[in-house]
């Protein structure tokens, strides 16, 4: 018989203990502590062959040659976009997101556009599904092999026998592996079934493709060294209220982080959007109070975006303070600057602020258009259709300079707008007569320049 020990191993983050306890003494987690039994048995790898043989000696840094690492082009430039150009040989990428935004999807739809022989790993569909979805984006190409298993032993064998150039594993929490005495999903079979899958791609030079389950607090499953062993890390995000739906990197070893795709769901798949601007700036006939248009940067691309404001009397005794998209501490402390420094009082008011489309921007370079927004609310009074605001608020009231401003301003001009207010610390190039720049160093004056009669 195999000689086992039970240990008790944290959920959230992998810490292990020889006794139960009511929280995680690493993660402060509460009531994530479970019993498992693991096996003394020495665990095999993937292949079992000759990875252990491989040797590494040191050398000078100045002796190791570089060269550019190589990539699939996946023929989607969003996706391409994210991963820095393409889908670098031997890297693991996990990409999360909510059940039913379109993960499945996406990879799907990828997968059918390459011409390299794919094997695409499923855990939680049948191939007949799978065959459903991709008559419904409309693509049948024959480099494409579908497989529905969970037992990662097995999925090694038709590896060896299929020999694939991607593989795309849907999803990582269902895969299990006989080298772990655990349950489906656990820490320890999710550890142990990417440790293998890294070990394959770094063996092999064939990338591989993970979706991962996101918790209701909007975090990836499984515990935190999963992000850490991946090259990269991405998150796709979308409102079920709207079409679109934004891919954002979120870690990535070989190329920008923080950078952005945008989709639009369709009846036949996901769509490229082009013009991201178009989607996140709604469209109105008249010019109502309470709006603002900021420019924000992801990753290496300009975005427009509107941002809407209401402020009303507080009716119900307590003020209400809320904001969807943007971060509800800051809303707290731009109030609170143009309180003490400016004179205005929010005590008795409700104040609502909303990033239109639903997309989430923390970057503090909106600060500006954010407290536009606020007070074309606060005094009813609307600001032109054809300004842009970009530029961060201190805590002292100054507006502050934000960076890559000429790509900001390029964007705004590109799309037609006459006006840009921005901080008189930025260093701007020479833009011609196509957008006038409103340079100002305190709160006060871009107030007193906008709103005054």
């Amino acid at each position: 018989m195999k000689k086992s020990k039970t240990i008790y191993i944290c959920q959230a983050c992998g810490a292990r203990y020889v006794q139960w306890q009511g929280q995680c003494s690493s993660c402060h987690q509460w009531q994530t502590i479970v019993k498992q039994a693991i096996d003394d048995a020495p665990i095999k790898t993937w292949a079992d062959s000759d990875i252990s043989s491989r040797t590494s000696k040191p050398i000078k840094i100045q002796q190791i040659a570089t060269q550019n690492s190589p990539r699939i082009n996946t023929g989607d430039k969003e996706f391409n976009r994210v991963l820095g150009g393409g889908i670098v040989l031997g890297s693991m990428v996990l990409i999360g997101g909510e059940p039913g935004i379109g993960k499945s999807t996406l990879l799907l739809q990828i997968s059918l556009n390459l011409p390299q022989k794919v094997l695409y790993v499923s855990g939680e569909e049948s191939a007949q599904q799978i065959k459903l979805r991709s008559n419904r984006i409309g693509k049948n190409e024959n480099n494409c092999y579908v497989l529905a298993e969970t037992k990662l032993e097995k999925i090694f064998n038709e590896i060896k026998q299929l020999l694939p150039e991607l593989v795309v594993v849907d999803s990582i929490q269902t895969l299990t592996t006989q080298t772990v005495d655990s349950a489906a999903s656990s820490v320890t079979q999710v550890r142990t079934c990417t440790a293998q899958l890294l070990e394959f791609a770094k063996s092999k030079n064939v990338p591989v493709i993970l979706i991962g389950h996101i918790t209701k607090e909007g975090h990836l499953a499984g515990p935190k060294v999963l992000e850490h062993m991946v090259d990269t890390v991405l998150l796709f995000e979308g409102d079920r209220n709207y079409s679109h739906r934004i891919l954002r990197t979120q870690k990535n070893r070989f190329g920008p982080a923080f950078e952005l795709g945008i989709y639009q769901m369709n009846h036949d798949g996901l769509a490229i959007v082009d013009n991201p601007s178009e989607i996140l700036i709604s469209q109105k006939d008249d010019q109502s109070s309470g709006y603002s248009i900021a420019v924000t940067v992801e990753g290496v691309r300009p975005l427009l975006i509107e941002v809407q404001a209401l402020v009303s009397k507080a009716v119900y005794g307590t003020p209400q303070r809320s904001s969807t998209g943007f971060n509800g501490k800051r809303l707290n402390m731009l109030l609170a600057i143009l309180e003490k420094r400016v004179g205005f009082s929010f005590g008795d008011k409700d104040v609502f602020v909303n990033i239109t489309g639903g997309i989430k921007v923390e970057e503090p370079a909106i600060d500006l258009a954010v407290v536009m927004a606020v007070l074309s609310s606060y005094f009813d009074l609307s600001i032109s259709q054809w300004v842009c605001f970009a530029a961060e608020i201190g805590l002292s009231g100054e507006i502050r300079a934000v960076p890559k401003i000429d790509a900001r301003i390029k964007e705004a001009q590109k799309r037609g707008y006459k006006e840009f207010a921005l901080s008189q610390y930025n260093k701007t190039s020479n833009h011609g007569n196509k957008v006038t720049l409103h340079l100002f160093d305190k709160i006060e004056k871009v107030i007193k320049h906008f709103f005054s009669p």
